[in-house]
């Protein structure tokens, strides 16, 4: 859902304006609280960062156990001592 900006949040306040003044009392508050609404659903998006950076930190704890095994230790050591050892 797009982010409510203030020009956005201003041309929504003069529509109010101008059905209250016309008598749409209902259309007026239908309005108004599809905006409210929508301010609700502003956290959600706080929300799914969260579950991302739960996620990523998942990953990278499993990332970090697997490079640190014992296997994968050998083999990037392996693999250091090859490269130091080449003759040129």
């Amino acid at each position: 859902m797009a982010r409510v900006t203030g020009v956005h949040m201003e041309r929504v306040k003069g529509r109010v304006r101008r059905l209250r003044a016309a008598g749409g009392r209902v259309v007026a508050a239908v309005m108004r609280n599809a905006v409210r609404g929508h301010h609700r659903e502003r956290g959600i998006v706080t929300s799914e960062y969260a579950v991302g950076l739960i996620a990523a930190v998942g990953f990278a704890g499993l990332l970090y156990k697997v490079v640190t095994g014992d296997r994968v230790r050998a083999a990037l050591h392996g693999l250091v001592a090859r490269a130091l050892d080449v003759q040129l």
